[in-house]
């Protein structure tokens, strides 16, 4: 068998293409859909997902997507092996729309070989909080930011275009089965494995239509896809964060961040607290000793935290519906290098004494303020069902910065 194309019939290197991308696809799609159906039960905050559910429907994502970049650069590398090839002639030229038909079905699974693992891709790189891809490569792509927007819009390509594969493939299947079956002809014996004499194809000409047609029909899944919102956050939905009251403070906070970073999957996760309070007193003494107060309240389901935001407000996390507000009490003190807020943290229903130490920079009566801390998640019996780190770490790291100027 030769390696490359004829005008009859195709080469060794192109039937291998083709069997090996079939493989891949009858292996990715259902996995990815047994993946989903997984991730939305661990998803669910009325559900307390076990370490077994985690760690299952990390593997198969990881699967999946460790599949789907396969199938990126064998369909890349099977296009530019085509561009050099004869392209055999079809056998049912003359039947011009069936003929048609098959070139555009042709282009859109060119097409879809190569956007549907892409999107899913940016999808990934977008996202905080993933299952890793198994390639030597980095989690990251040049030029893709992390957040919601981009991950939701890649998502919806992703499923959009999906579908399009699919549908494609079906046709692309049912039209080998029918020239098999029906037309008795060699369409599908000379794409299987060996030498198969092919008869010599009619004469035709490849037209651009079907590549306008395909792109045609691309845009028309797409404008469906935005119609139904595929493009907007299609995941489980988190409690509403509670509405927090106005604090009377000396210090009025103009702009800060309160995020914290989770350690998934052996990956960093962060994710920032939307609302949250702060009523502070203070003033800096010459010698080390009390300096104020502050007193913090957090709406807990104010907390953005990646793809992982809704398992984060279930039951066995941060149970926002139960316990909406976090509350920290502290003492500010000046110590002999620098500062620190003493108190107590309350989270769910535990409550510990923390010290979280901090710098300070004074300008007149504007205050810039850093501070980080680690905590232990099992102490606040958060992920209690998650005894161990092989999916989430134990550590939790805890940074805020503010800028606040003191009122007159």
């Amino acid at each position: 068998m030769a390696l490359s194309n004829t005008a009859r019939s195709y080469g060794g290197v192109t039937k291998t293409f083709h069997w090996l991308t079939a493989l891949l696809i009858l292996t990715v799609i259902p996995l990815g859909w047994i993946a989903s159906d997984l991730a939305h039960t661990v998803n669910d905050p009325s559900h307390t997902p076990t370490e077994a559910e985690v760690a299952r429907a990390a593997f198969l994502f990881s699967l999946h997507k460790t599949i789907g970049v396969t199938i990126f650069f064998v369909a890349l590398a099977r296009i530019l092996w085509t561009l050099t090839q004869t392209k055999p002639g079809l056998l049912n030229a003359e039947n011009k729309p069936e003929a048609f038909a098959a070139e555009t079905v042709h282009w859109l699974l060119y097409g879809s070989l190569v956007l549907v693992p892409l999107t899913g891709w940016i999808h990934h790189a977008a996202t905080e909080g993933f299952a890793p891809i198994w390639w030597p490569l980095g989690q990251d792509l040049p030029f893709v930011p992390k957040g919601p927007a981009i991950a939701a819009v890649t998502a919806g390509l992703h499923w959009v275009l999906q579908w399009v594969l699919v549908i494609a493939v079906g046709l692309h299947i049912v039209g080998a089965v029918k020239h098999h079956v029906i037309d008795r002809d060699f369409t599908l014996r000379r794409m299987l494995p060996g030498g198969t004499e092919a008869p010599e194809p009619p004469a035709q000409d490849h037209a651009r239509l079907p590549i306008v047609a395909a792109l045609v029909l691309w845009s028309a899944a797409l404008t469906a896809g935005a119609w139904v919102g595929a493009f907007d956050s299609h995941g489980a939905s988190a409690p509403a964060g509670a509405e927090l009251a106005e604090v009377q403070s000396d210090w009025q906070v103009q702009e800060g961040s309160l995020a914290i970073t989770v350690t998934q999957l052996g990956s960093p996760v962060t994710g920032e607290f939307a609302d949250w309070t702060a009523a502070i007193t203070f003033d800096d003494p010459a010698e080390p000793g009390p300096a104020g107060t502050a007193e913090v309240t957090i709406s807990v389901g104010s907390l953005s935290l990646g793809s992982v935001t809704a398992q984060a407000m279930g039951a066995d996390f941060f149970n926002a519906e139960t316990f909406p507000t976090a509350s920290f009490n502290a003492e500010l003190v000046k110590t002999d290098t620098g500062y620190e807020a003493r108190g107590p943290l309350t989270i769910r229903d535990k409550t510990l004494d923390i010290a979280l130490p901090f710098t300070l920079d004074m300008d007149g009566d504007t205050a810039n303020v850093t501070g980080e801390l680690e905590l232990q998640r099992l102490d606040f019996d958060i992920g209690s069902k998650m005894p161990d780190e092989g999916s989430l770490a134990f550590a939790v790291k805890v940074a805020m910065n503010l800028t606040a100027t003191r009122s007159q």
